[in-house]
């Protein structure tokens, strides 16, 4: 793809020879002998690239630099200048210019910082683009929330982000803790940065302990070299702690030191490293109760929960089901190249009465088997697996939960073994398939006795 580079030079036959020289790389070069008449061009038309001479008749190089780059910011000017005016060249630079060359320049060493400006101008630009694509994506614009509960909490989710608070995320499994958790990285000022999700539940106290705070060599049997923890790889940007009520009394206390001294300790180190991260927690539990029993730190929770956010469950917020399972459907007729319309009477009605005891997360799988297996353009029952949609609204809780629990199981466990077997075994590319991290994947795999594959 061409570059469209201004050059600016009051000699007419320097800004002819540079454009030349440009050209020949396959640039499209437009040069200007008048500041005026460049900047009016960078107004009308994009460019890549500006190259200006510094000492120029008004405007001078130092003034068109300032104005191209309150046309645009993300810019690079190169400013052309002589030996005697170096020191100059360099004070732009520290006023936002991208780099300088010295008459008389050879031209390689002009092509090639020519080029070295482009590069940093295409990346600008695609980091650009990438945030705005990872914004709009995580965006709480995107979640979908009708009633009153879900957009008080999304309102507080998106002041929270403009902090550096740690958050602490409630509510039932299935109810979008770590979407909440991902919008407030993404709207804070660390978009950035990594975001660094763990499961606590997962892993034991020792295994979580490593892979949080990292280890050095030699620190355990089998640890053959220092590996750096999560708090480390997530420096800068935001770790998600989910499902922390699982964690015990011990790991507590070295967590607590952790996020009020904002530096860890690798398991066998003897030195603290600092990091700069801010920590979005999650649980299903009630940590209040925890604490109350004496199974959870009182200090910990109050670090924790700086900002709250409660997420109620779907049954107590309906008013949201039909919302998102609008969404769900467009979310799947896009991932699986379908094109179904809507649902029946029956099924809407069905959506409206179920106590969706997975919430938003089983309202999704719903969706997505109905649109995988309806032969029409709208889902009915029968698309659903439903067993008994005329029963009664409410089942009795431990049955009803135990009877779901089976079905959903089975449906997970089909899942994972289809995305492995597309996937040909892999297992990171199976878990990214899947949206779920490696380690969850290998749970799931053991949980529902499924042979590994590549790995």
């Amino acid at each position: 793809m061409k570059a469209r580079i201004a050059v600016l030079d009051d000699e007419a036959r320097m800004a002819e020879v540079i454009a030349m020289v440009l050209r020949r790389e396959g640039h499209e070069v437009e040069p200007f002998r008048d500041g005026a008449a460049a900047l009016a061009a960078l107004r009308e038309r994009p460019f890549d690239l500006l190259l200006t001479d510094l000492r120029m008749p008004a405007p001078d190089g130092l003034a068109v630099l300032r104005d191209a780059l309150a046309i645009d910011r993300e810019l690079p000017v190169i400013l052309i200048t002589a030996h005697g005016s170096v020191s100059s060249a360099i004070e732009a630079i520290r006023h936002g210019a991208y780099d300088y060359v010295e008459k008389p320049f050879d031209n390689d060493a002009l092509k090639a910082l020519v080029q070295r400006a482009l590069d940093w101008t295409r990346l600008s630009r695609e980091n650009r683009y990438l945030r705005s694509e990872l914004r709009s994506r995580h965006s709480i614009d995107q979640i979908v929330a009708v009633s009153d509960a879900m957009r008080d909490a999304l309102d507080r989710a998106r002041r929270a982000a403009k902090s550096p608070a740690t958050v602490l995320v409630t509510g039932e499994s299935g109810t979008g803790k770590e979407l909440i958790a991902r919008a407030v990285h993404y709207h804070s000022d660390r978009v950035g940065q990594p975001f660094v999700a763990v499961n606590c539940k997962s892993l034991a106290a020792g295994v979580l302990e490593s892979e949080l705070f990292g280890h050095e060599r030699g620190a355990f049997t089998g640890a053959e070299r220092a590996k750096s923890g999560l708090f480390e790889q997530a420096s800068g940007g935001t770790l998600f702690l989910d499902e922390i009520g699982e964690v015990d009394t011990g790991f507590q206390a070295k967590l607590l030191r952790v996020l009020q001294e904002r530096s860890v300790r690798r398991v066998g180190g003897d030195s603290a490293r600092e990091v700069d991260v801010r920590v979005v927690a999650a649980t299903n539990r009630d940590l209040r109760a925890e604490v109350a029993s004496g199974r959870f730190r009182e200090d910990l929770y109050f670090r924790l929960a700086v900002i709250p956010i409660h997420l109620l469950p779907l049954r107590e917020r309906r008013e949201d089901v039909l919302p998102l399972a609008r969404h769900f459907l467009a979310k799947w007729n896009a991932e699986l190249g379908r094109a179904v319309r809507g649902w029946s009477d029956e099924v809407e009605a069905w959506l409206g009465r179920h106590t969706w005891p997975g919430n938003a997360r089983e309202l999704e799988n719903v969706i997505e088997r109905g649109v995988v297996l309806t032969r029409g353009d709208r889902l009915v029952l029968d698309d659903l697996l439903i067993d008994a949609p005329d029963g009664p609204s409410v089942a009795p809780a431990e049955e009803n939960a135990a009877g779901l629990r089976s079905f959903l199981d089975g449906a997970a466990a089909e899942r994972v073994r289809a995305v492995l077997a597309e996937t040909g075994g892999r297992r990171v590319e199976a878990a990214a398939r899947l949206g779920v991290d490696r380690t969850t994947l290998y749970r799931l795999m053991r949980k529902f006795g499924i042979d590994g594959g590549e790995g």
